[in-house]
């Protein structure tokens, strides 16, 4: 069975949504309020476990009969708390194998606060709380778990503690597992780190920041891409929200994925939503162009519902869009 592992945060989100977003010092009044289950790890792991269509219960709904089931791992730490007790039960709803959470008797589980406007656009303010004890121990003891190294796809973000990560990076590469890495929220990177990569996935943002391109269009993305490929990374994947995501080999190869076009009503998790489908395609062997075209898909149905791991669709809906050209 084809295997994901997720390694990353668990938030609770407080989400307002309004006509704008507040400029500093400005109140906006008129929102409505949403509080859903979020954080980039486990948004990541909701969408890979409802994507794949198995987890460590069994048959989720939307599974399709003539795909290969991936089953997800979540590696993460909780507070002990009302929000980390109501992630643990919808980590177990989801089928999302939950042996390496740990709940921390100390730090609180972490929360994010959300401001969405009429265009979907988002502004998200965090406090990490539990996730920044996510450890080295931690994540080895999840590693060794993994018994079919070949068949898994590691999938880490940068919101837990960059030595963690980067010892997660090593260490799945060492075992010979491909390592994706979702840079956010960005940050300077070791390049002997990237080097461990399988495939990095920055936005315009993010990839900006890694390579001080700013990333406008195909052109300056693909600029980007061979920056980070000068790093060691083989393959590399900018998102570029409406537009799609430019997808580059270590050869030079480059190509742009086009997203289907859609009404977005939010943004948030849009990105978790797509690296989650992408680790699942690629672990179901999937090229990478035709692993993007998927991942492209399925954050087009997540922008068009709001909240996180509620916009996350199943693997049903994806399949029933038209494929993608790549």
């Amino acid at each position: 069975m084809p295997f994901v592992c997720v390694i990353g945060s668990s938030n609770t989100d407080m989400v307002i949504k309004a006509d704008k977003l507040p400029a500093p010092g400005e109140t906006v009044i008129g929102g409505t309020f949403l509080m859903n289950p979020g954080g980039k790890g486990a948004n990541q792991a909701v969408a890979a476990a409802r994507l794949g269509a198995v987890g460590s219960t069994g048959t989720r709904p939307g599974a399709n009969p003539l795909v290969a089931p991936t089953s997800v791992l979540f590696v993460a730490t909780v507070g002990n708390d009302v929000f980390g007790r109501q992630a643990l039960q919808q980590f177990e709803r989801e089928g999302i194998k939950g042996d390496y959470i740990r709940t921390d008797a100390d730090e609180p589980s972490g929360v994010a606060l959300i401001g969405v406007d009429r265009r979907g656009e988002n502004c998200i303010l965090v406090a990490s709380g539990a996730n920044a004890r996510l450890g080295a121990q931690q994540v080895a003891g999840a590693l060794a778990s993994l018994t079919h190294p070949e068949e898994t796809v590691v999938l880490l973000q940068l919101e837990t503690p960059l030595s963690t990560v980067e010892y997660a990076i090593r260490q799945s590469h060492e075992r010979g597992m491909r390592v994706v890495l979702n840079p956010a929220p960005a940050q300077p990177l070791d390049p002997a780190v990237l080097a461990c990569l399988y495939a990095i996935t920055p936005n315009e943002t993010e990839a900006e920041l890694l390579t001080s391109i700013r990333v406008t269009d195909e052109n300056t993305a693909r600029q980007a891409a061979q920056k980070l490929h000068q790093t060691g990374v083989p393959n590399v994947v900018i998102t570029l929200g409406a537009r799609g995501a430019y997808v580059s080999n270590a050869s030079g190869a480059g190509t742009l994925v086009a997203a289907p076009l859609v009404t977005a009503v939010d943004t948030t998790a849009a990105g978790d939503c797509f690296n989650g489908a992408l680790a699942v395609a690629l672990a179901e062997g999937r090229r990478l162009p035709e692993a993007v075209a998927f991942a492209c898909k399925a954050a087009s149905i997540a922008v068009t519902r709001m909240g996180a791991q509620a916009s996350l669709p199943y693997r049903h809906e994806v399949d029933s869009l038209p494929l993608l050209t790549v």
